[in-house]
């Protein structure tokens, strides 16, 4: 077998094995139960929302970083899962949103998710939920 062959099929089963261990971590990371679904309903807030948490300059920096990236995310034509496959295509894209979600409340607080939050009430408390928060915050 020549080198070249050999060189290209380690770097494809690399390319390989790197994708299914992202899939893993993000079957791990996934939130438990619907929010999902809700994530996809919410996306138009969730585009308005995560702009105006990146330019919130009171936030440490590395919370902007992962916004950036996250819309830099959502914005690229390449998906892990392609948007073409059933169910499985978008809930990648929701996977990822959860997971930052989760940082930038862990990192900035809940009160700046709910001082930029665009939609209803009831839209949230599913965000909420989507970042691992209860429904309401307590006094």
């Amino acid at each position: 077998m020549s080198t070249w062959l050999s060189i290209t099929l380690a770097v494809i089963g690399g390319l390989l094995l790197f994708w299914l261990l992202t899939l893993a971590a993000l079957a791990l990371v996934r939130p438990r139960g619907n929010p999902l679904t809700e994530a996809i309903r919410l996306l138009p807030d969730l585009l308005r929302l995560i702009p105006c948490l990146a330019r919130d300059q009171t936030l440490p920096r590395g919370v902007r970083v992962r916004l950036w990236l996250l819309l830099a995310y959502l914005a690229m034509p390449i998906d892990l899962v392609p948007d073409f496959i059933p169910v499985l295509g978008y809930a990648d894209d929701a996977i990822v949103v959860a997971a930052v979600l989760r940082s930038v409340v862990r990192h900035a607080g809940a009160e700046s998710l709910a001082r930029h939050w665009p939609g209803t009430d009831d839209g949230l408390a599913a965000i909420r939920r989507l970042a691992g928060l209860p429904p309401t915050s307590a006094p």
